[in-house]
């Protein structure tokens, strides 16, 4: 008896300690700037951090610039990507799919358009030990204010007939609706 309580206390011991050593896993975590939850997309704001690298400052701030743009028209396009399937189940027909296109086409022309709300939450630059520069970036764009430029950009884009071009403002006016209706 005495034999099987200590097989069990020492079987104990050894899966005890197995699971603290899986605690500590190999590698070192990184905390990298602007990881928190602050910097995370929310249902008022999309949000992005980019990082560049470069001996040269400016090259290194264009980097993690440009690195966090793309990343927030990622987010942007992803959101619309839902949008409009969403905006499919309502329709039938040509108007459906020429819309859905025409969403897909806004989603790509805002990834190649200056977007004038973006806000600079922080940047954050290092000089590494070889004297190369990093640069940490996060913006933020309110989701209400793209919509609304997204909207502008439908109304104008002669690309499209009278027909989507009203269904396309119809829906972007809903998703605004829907994000007021969340605020409050």
């Amino acid at each position: 008896m005495n034999l099987r309580i200590s097989s069990l206390a020492m079987a104990a011991v050894l899966v005890f300690a197995s699971l603290s050593s899986c605690s500590n896993m190999e590698g070192n975590q990184v905390k990298t700037p602007f990881s928190g939850k602050k910097y995370l997309s929310d249902a008022r704001h999309f949000r992005a951090v980019g990082m560049g690298q470069s001996a040269n400052l400016s090259i290194a701030k264009s980097k993690a610039d440009l690195e966090s743009k793309k990343a927030l028209a990622q987010q942007v396009q992803t959101n619309l990507k839902v949008v409009s399937d969403n905006y499919a189940q309502e329709l039938v027909g040509n108007q459906a799919s020429e819309a859905i296109e025409r969403f897909e086409t806004l989603a790509r022309e805002v990834t190649n358009t200056t977007i004038g709300d973006i806000r600079t939450l922080g940047e954050d630059i290092r000089q590494l030990d070889d004297n190369t520069y990093r640069v940490h970036v996060a913006i933020e764009v309110k989701k209400k204010a793209m919509l609304r430029f997204l909207k502008d950009k439908a109304r104008n884009d002669a690309k499209i007939s009278e027909l989507v071009r009203s269904q396309m403002v119809m829906l972007l006016d809903k998703e605004i609706e829907r994000l007021d209706s969340e605020e409050k």
